[in-house]
């Protein structure tokens, strides 16, 4: 689809780690970022998103999903964390263990104190 030069923009993305989803919506006057992630259909196309809480932003920025809308705003679902990593980071270094790669918060650090 060409896009029209006085066509108004906006998209909304979801992204797993597996997948990248962006759908290009044409702007109307008062659409939300609410209105926006319905009209995409990124929330029913996923079971994992119509389950769980989540979180618009639009570039990195946490909005409210009553937010207008300006042309080009990108729109980002994002799923609400299930633990702070600053308390999983304090709870495993407390286990004598660290975040990282796969695999590696199951080691041991070794401390002075062994």
């Amino acid at each position: 689809m060409a896009d029209a030069p006085d066509q108004d923009w906006v998209e909304v993305v979801y992204a797993t780690a597996a997948r990248q989803r962006i759908v290009k919506l044409a702007r109307e006057a008062g659409m939300t970022a609410g209105d926006a992630v319905r009209r995409s259909g990124l929330i029913d196309s996923d079971s994992g998103l119509q389950s769980g809480e989540i979180m618009l932003g639009i570039f990195g920025a946490h909005v409210d999903a009553g937010r207008v809308l300006e042309s080009g705003d990108r729109v980002e679902i994002c799923q609400r964390l299930k633990q702070d990593p600053r308390q999983m980071r304090r709870a495993l270094l407390a286990d004598g263990r660290v975040m990282g790669r796969a695999g590696r918060a199951r080691e041991r650090v070794k401390s002075d104190r062994e």
